[in-house]
């Protein structure tokens, strides 16, 4: 798994307390720079993000790819819909020998991790087969039609693989690189930082907060599940470790 920030919007929290105080404020952006500093917009920010005003955060926004993933993963991703998303498509590149992702549960056991790959290397096998097919069986037309061979089955392979895909399983491996501003991140590491998440959205979820804190530590502070900056919101579900979660996030 490689989790990288790529881009971010400069100067974040510089960017966003000058956009809310505008709201407060008799002057225009120019002399509210003018009159903030390092430690002005440090102690405004954090009056800001102890309300519920939260617009001004959607200024700002930070761009991560992410490698070594499942599609699994990119299933529970995508739900979040503020955000812009470009996914490696199962279209358009031909996966021969797709990477997978074992989950770490079947990895450490081994009767389960052997009918896990044998099922990974059954499946390789099966899209391989069904490609040549429909490669085979869409080119013959165009070739009795007088065209070149190699040309011909250029020409149907994106059509014979977007067929063929489909035996593809959850744990194939895919990347994606992804926009969100700080508002939906906030609310994205509030549900994909709980223990309660799949495993691996955590993963990367911890990761992308421990970036975005290196940029923005202000706004990023107390982000996390929410029993970082609150009670815990799962009731009955809840992990009970709401003590150990808010050092561990605080401290991240």
């Amino acid at each position: 798994m490689k989790v990288e920030l790529i881009a971010h919007t400069p100067n974040p929290e510089e960017l966003i307390a000058q956009a809310a105080k505008l709201c407060y404020s008799e002057v225009g952006v120019d002399q509210i720079k003018e009159k903030m500093d390092e430690a002005g917009t440090k102690k405004f920010l954090e009056m800001l993000m102890s309300f519920s005003h939260a617009s001004p955060l959607e200024h700002a926004s930070f761009t991560f790819a992410v490698e070594g993933v499942s599609r699994t993963f990119s299933h529970q991703l995508v739900r979040h819909r503020i955000a812009s998303y470009s996914q490696q498509s199962q279209r358009y590149v031909r996966l021969d020998n797709f990477e997978y992702i074992i989950p770490p549960k079947i990895a450490e056991n081994e009767e389960a991790k052997k009918i896990f790959i044998e099922s990974m290397e059954k499946d390789a096998e099966s899209y391989q087969k069904l490609t040549e097919i429909l490669i085979e069986e869409k080119a013959k037309k165009l070739i009795e039609k007088g065209m070149d061979e190699e040309k011909a089955r250029k020409r149907v392979e994106k059509e014979s693989i977007e067929d063929a895909r489909y035996v593809f399983p959850n744990a194939c491996e895919t990347k994606v690189v992804f926009t969100m501003n700080v508002r939906s991140l906030l609310h994205f590491f509030e549900l994909r930082t709980c223990t309660r998440a799949q495993w691996e959205i955590r993963e990367v979820a911890i990761e992308m907060l421990r970036l975005c804190k290196e940029v923005a530590p202000t706004l990023f502070k107390d982000s996390g599940p929410s029993c970082v900056f609150d009670v815990c919101h799962e009731g009955a579900m809840s992990c009970g470790r709401q003590k150990e979660m808010k050092e561990f996030f605080r401290s991240l």
